[in-house]
């Protein structure tokens, strides 16, 4: 595993730039993924666009104002607070040991932030000056769908996260009574429905607003939404935050987190050996650990059906041998199933089945209707090997996740029905 930018630095290469701890591995994917989500936008924006389905808008704008005290302002603050954190971080020695509790604290670099701060100031006051004119005149332009997927993408960002992190917190509510801020602040903790959710009302309202077509927006962002999450479980799968699968009682790992099959009560005996962690709020309860034993074909290495995920970004599991680094050195004693790799591939194909069929589909919110089915479908599947937190108190004891599947699906149905019968009478 690689938590950080720096442990595969190190790992592949031999390089070690301790200010490389502050890029973690899982942001730097969910990046990626924002990125791809946003270029598959564009394409069907502009697509649609060409078709006449999508049209522009025309917005006033006044051209040779000289910058606003208010945009110097804005760009000041953006220049300190990088300075002051990022820049921060990279220079103090004691920040990269846990950058992001850096990063949340009071702690700073004042000077850096002052000069980037200044900096950016300066740099928006000169594009601004360059374009200044005697006389400051108002202008008509058109703003085409495509050229809002910049504001789009930042608008997703936000609500994004802002619903992962409510969702997550309704379900471990526990914890979040415990350490409200911790949980609120900490960048652990996603939970991928509620950013979902959240961020789709959020995007919905900002476009229907500027007159961006709703079902041409679902459609268009289809194909996008499948990457982005296919990306984004590589991120999972290569920082191993947790986001894994049950045990796989068929397999042990050694000291050094090798994966070897198990002799008969070998995992029960490794289990309560290890029942400080099994114990833990992972499991939740010691009696009721999920587990299935399978064998991988032969066809397929170990590690694809049970692994270990040493040096795992939560630290979470036993202590590795041989581990020399101040943090990151744990193991899972008895392998899970690597469930972020399967969505990977799952969503890699589900991508390209919606990618052929954006053409074919005719009728408007009907390819959205498709990934909504083929995404809750999928979903609900890989939750029967997932750990997750059940609700108890309702029948069958289903997570979270089951019932916004379900309720993924179902919408899916509803939605391709009707839109369907729309485009027949139409």
């Amino acid at each position: 595993m690689y938590p950080n930018l720096y442990s595969f630095l190190k790992e592949v290469f031999g390089i070690e730039w301790g200010w490389t701890r502050i890029i973690n591995s899982f942001g730097f994917f969910v990046a990626l993924s924002f990125i791809a989500a946003a270029y598959t936008l564009i394409l069907e924006f502009k697509r649609k666009e060409k078709q006449g389905l999508l049209g522009y808008k025309e917005v006033e704008v006044e051209v040779g104002k000289p910058a606003s005290p208010g945009e110097l302002l804005v760009n000041f603050l953006v220049g300190f607070v990088f300075g002051y954190k990022i820049i921060g971080a990279i220079t103090a020695s004691d920040a990269l040991k846990d950058p992001q509790s850096y990063i949340f604290s009071s702690q700073g670099n004042a000077l850096w932030g002052l000069i980037l701060g200044v900096l950016m100031a300066g740099v928006r006051w000169y594009e601004k000056n360059k374009q200044k004119t005697a006389k400051p005149e108002k202008r008509m332009i058109r703003i085409w769908p495509h050229d809002r997927v910049g504001d789009i993408t930042i608008v997703a960002a936000l609500y994004g996260f802002l619903g992962a992190k409510i969702f997550h917190n309704l379900e471990n509510w526990g914890d979040f009574v415990k350490d409200p801020l911790g949980s609120l602040t900490s960048f652990s903790g996603l939970t991928f429905y509620g950013g979902l959710i959240v961020a789709g009302f959020g995007v919905s309202f900002y476009c229907i607003k500027r007159g961006i077509g709703f079902r041409h927006l679902i459609d268009a962002a289809a194909p996008g939404l499948m990457l982005a999450y296919a990306i984004g479980r590589i991120g999972c799968q290569v920082a191993g935050d947790g986001d894994w699968g049950i045990l796989n009682s068929a397999y042990l790992a050694d000291s050094t987190a090798k994966v070897r099959l198990a002799a008969p009560n070998e995992i029960d005996l490794t289990i309560a050996t290890n029942s400080t962690f099994y114990g833990s709020k992972e499991f939740h309860e010691f009696e009721r650990i999920p587990m299935k034993s399978f064998k991988a074909p032969s066809f397929l290495p170990a590690w694809t059906v049970a692994y270990s995920y040493p040096h795992n970004v939560n630290s979470q599991g036993i202590p590795l041998a041989g581990c020399k680094e101040e943090e990151h050195c744990s193991y899972l004693p008895v392998p899970v199933f690597p469930t972020p790799l399967y969505e990977t591939v799952m969503g890699t194909i589900l991508f390209f089945i919606l990618w052929g069929l954006r053409k074919k589909l005719k009728a408007p919110g009907t390819l959205f209707a498709v990934y909504l089915i083929v995404n809750g479908i999928e979903r609900f599947f890989i939750e029967q090997i997932r750990v997750n937190t059940k609700y108890h108190y309702l029948p069958f004891e289903p997570t979270q996740a089951e019932l916004i599947s379900l309720g993924l699906i179902i919408t899916g149905i509803i939605m391709w029905i009707v839109y369907s019968r729309k485009k027949q009478i139409q």
